[in-house]
């Protein structure tokens, strides 16, 4: 069976749980519902207010430029669309661009520093339990140290990639 999750302000869940209270709970309440809400037409879209839907910006290349544009969209892993209004915002907001694998990259790298926080955390906390001696506490303070160390290394890398993908979108000179 399919699951749907959707989180719900506590009073709604509330009027909800008592509603289906007499339905015979929330599961099958839920699921009458949704299968009424199935077997009702469709409602024609209602036109939303103004600027609802992104504006629509159409331009005109050579074939030379189109190509360009649709290898370099290509090498970046993106749609030659997308790529760019990626450039476009990077030049308005002045902020980073992450390509999909460039996004995935900063999230194992994010992983990482957690693994490494809960590591030091776990140290601290015995650190501050135990009494340990003298070379106990020299391997502990060594293994912090090397710790700190690959934090070091981490952010060194995350400053190289925000640098780089700044300088991909930026003008050349």
């Amino acid at each position: 069976m399919d699951r749907i999750t959707l989180r719900l302000p506590p009073d709604l869940a509330r009027r909800f749980d008592a509603a289906a209270v007499a339905r015979g709970g929330r599961s099958r309440y839920l699921r009458a519902v949704m299968e009424a809400a199935a077997q009702a037409p469709l409602p024609a879209p209602e036109p939303g207010p103004p600027g609802a839907r992104p504006a629509k910006l159409t331009l005109r290349l050579s074939d030379e430029d189109m190509a360009r544009l649709e290898a370099e969209a290509a090498r970046a892993g993106l749609l030659r669309t997308q790529w760019a209004a990626a450039l476009i915002r990077r030049r308005l907001h002045g902020r980073l661009q992450l390509t999909p694998p460039e996004a995935m990259a900063l999230i194992g790298v994010r992983r990482e520093l957690h693994r490494i926080g809960v590591n030091i955390n776990q140290i601290a906390r015995a650190l501050n339990t135990a009494v340990m001696e003298g070379s106990v506490l020299d391997l502990e303070i060594a293994q912090i140290a090397a710790f700190a160390a690959e934090i070091r290394g981490h952010l060194g890398g995350l400053d190289e990639a925000f640098a780089g993908n700044l300088a991909y979108w930026s003008a050349e000179p």
